[in-house]
């Protein structure tokens, strides 16, 4: 049973008022009441109701006719130790990529079945994708996903029943895709091979923390036929080890969001 409802299956009030957040996460930063009564299946006047009372304490602001994320969701999310922690200690080690290779890098982190992409480095000649800094993604269909993927524990992450389709590439199939996290913990290093995007491919290593518990994971992406996979997966790879040595020498504790949900 999701959070959001009580034992009859109705929505709490704070289940409301966290269906209406959510719809932040994607678009431009901004929507009208109307879309969050399209996007969140609430009635009309609740939708109305809330938005006022998120206003009031500072989770949304107004924009207009239409309402964007208060600066009291900023300071809540930049209080968060984890995403703190994984930031601060990735940071230089992602520039340092970054600048090396002018590819698209980036950190992600496993919530229920999709990767949250806490940052995101664009490269100069980086081709554009879907996924940005704060969004997410189904993780079957991207190569951070897929290494963190591999590195849980088994029984930690419920798969959904059918893995969406995003391109030809797309591996769709249980079977198939279990075969592949099997190669990609023995090789340390996952590929995304124009699954997510058409002629977009990728590479992503784990951050591992103590007793190889996996943390997040470093990407790096550019366009098919002018990404060398094979010579990038071993600078990823370097990248992920030094984030996680710097993660343990800080003595951080980090813990990936897993709800299996």
């Amino acid at each position: 049973m999701s959070p959001a409802h009580r034992d009859d299956g109705e929505f709490t009030a704070i289940g409301r008022a966290t269906e209406i957040l959510k719809q932040f996460r994607t678009g431009s930063g901004t929507l009208s009441a109307a879309a969050l009564t399209r996007r969140t299946g609430l009635p009309k006047s609740t939708v109305y109701r809330m938005v006022g009372d998120l206003v009031r304490v500072g989770l949304l602001e107004r924009d207009g006719r239409d309402y964007r994320p208060g600066l009291l969701l900023f300071e809540i999310g930049e209080a968060v130790p984890r995403q703190r922690d994984l930031r601060e200690a990735a940071k230089r080690h992602l520039s340092a990529l970054h600048e090396a290779t002018q590819h698209n890098v980036g950190i992600a982190l496993l919530d229920g079945f999709d990767v949250v992409h806490l940052e995101m480095l664009r490269g100069v000649e980086g081709p554009r994708l879907p996924q940005h800094s704060g969004g997410r993604w189904p993780a079957h269909a991207s190569a951070s996903g897929k290494a963190i993927l591999a590195f849980t524990a088994d029984g930690c992450v419920q798969f959904p029943a059918e893995l969406k389709r995003f391109t030809e590439c797309t591996v769709t199939s249980r079977t198939a895709l279990d075969a592949e996290l099997k190669m990609i913990r023995r090789r340390g290093v996952a590929f995304d091979r124009q699954e997510a995007v058409t002629g977009v491919v990728g590479v992503a290593a784990p951050i591992l923390g103590p007793g190889s518990e996996v943390l997040a994971a470093v990407s790096m992406s550019g366009r098919a036929g002018r990404f060398n996979m094979g010579k990038m997966d071993a600078a990823v790879r370097t990248t992920a080890i030094a984030v996680s040595r710097e993660l343990a020498a800080a003595r951080s504790i980090v813990r990936p969001v897993l709800r299996g949900s």
